[in-house]
């Protein structure tokens, strides 16, 4: 089958694509392979995304390649450096930067695709190949009918009623690791530069509460199935299970405030479908494309043109309204994540 110009006009709806791109890009029956998370993001992403990208482009066909984290991501990647077998990898910032400096990725040049001229200034980030195409961040997330009236502090993990109680992924995960910079801010500082021993402390008082520190297959689903009260998680990913599940699971952002973190698009350097593979980062980062996920999946979009309905609306913060959280530059945090781990392991787990 090939790809018609009406049927790449029609997919292209929204997007400025150049006639010389839309010309090479006309490739029959392609098989492009995207890896991203796993899950139910995979679930979602692909209702959301790989589905209208190939009912507008019926000649290519995406193959979703569902990876449990990053880090995965990223060790494939290593492993496949010569003989890439993807295309296009949406993953963390951090891990994004890796790959980059270990040129995994092909850098997106900012004139190469009109729909990059979109997105909020945010979205390209120093030493990172791809712009950034979800932002999302961390929440309390309870049970309600456990956790009574609903929390709007931080500091209720750590009250005595919860023992054992509270379930989350530890560090390295980013989301634990995000956990010891709050925990630094409640203790008085914000400096994670100049070290977070506060927060790790803080966090030995918390071991006591804590039920698991590596819930399976999850934080959420230990709240939804009644095994814990209370623990953190994604917003994208709490606000999916909170519509699946409801009164069972809600999120909060306590009154101290959160992180944000953004996840990129990259394309892979020697992708074997390059020229498919760069039609579908313009997909993904147009403007239908980020108001689906936002509408579908509760991520805030990049793209300034994007449509947010009213509910997604009242479950999301874009990165413009987060003044008052704490700044992090997680391209900074990569080479403490060593230090982290070694200190949480020392001085957390093994109060637990």
């Amino acid at each position: 089958m090939t790809i018609t110009r009406r049927a790449l006009a029609r997919g292209a709806a929204g997007l400025a694509l150049s006639a010389p791109f839309i010309a090479r890009a006309r490739a029959p029956d392609t098989t492009l392979t995207l890896a991203s998370f796993s899950g139910v993001f995979q679930e979602n992403y692909h209702a959301a995304v790989v589905e209208p990208f190939m009912a507008a482009h019926p000649g290519i066909r995406v193959s979703y390649a569902g990876m449990r984290n990053s880090a995965e991501m990223l060790g494939t990647l290593r492993a496949q450096r010569n003989a890439p077998q993807l295309d296009v990898v949406l993953l963390d910032m951090t891990s994004a930067r890796v790959a980059s400096g270990e040129s995994l990725f092909e850098p997106i040049a900012r004139e190469s695709l009109p729909v990059l001229d979109e997105l909020d200034p945010r979205a390209f980030l120093p030493g990172v190949a791809g712009p950034a195409v979800t932002a999302d961040h961390l929440v309390l997330i309870y049970a309600p009918d456990r956790v009574s009236p609903a929390p709007t502090s931080w500091r209720e993990l750590w009250k005595p009623e919860h023992r054992r109680k509270v379930a989350f992924a530890g560090v390295p995960d980013l989301g634990g690791v995000a956990l010891v910079l709050i925990a630094n801010r409640l203790a008085g500082t914000d400096d994670y530069l100049g070290g977070v021993d506060r927060g790790i402390a803080l966090l030995g008082d918390l071991a006591p509460n804590v039920l698991s520190f590596d819930p399976k297959p999850d934080a959420y689903a230990f709240i939804v199935n009644g095994t814990s009260a209370l623990g953190y998680g994604w917003n994208g990913r709490a606000q999916l299970y909170a519509r699946q599940s409801p009164g069972r699971i809600a999120a909060t952002v306590p009154a101290e405030g959160s992180v944000m973190l953004l996840n990129t698009i990259n394309l892979v350097r020697d992708a074997p479908q390059r020229e498919a593979a760069r039609l579908f980062i313009a997909y993904a980062l147009g403007a239908a494309a980020q108001s689906a996920v936002a509408d579908r999946m509760f991520y805030a979009p990049m793209n300034r043109r994007a449509v947010v309905g009213p509910d997604a609306q009242s479950r999301i913060v874009r990165p413009d309204q987060t003044a008052s959280w704490l700044p992090v530059n997680w391209l900074d945090i990569a080479p403490l994540r060593d230090r982290i781990n070694d200190s949480w392991r020392r001085n957390v787990v093994t109060r637990g």
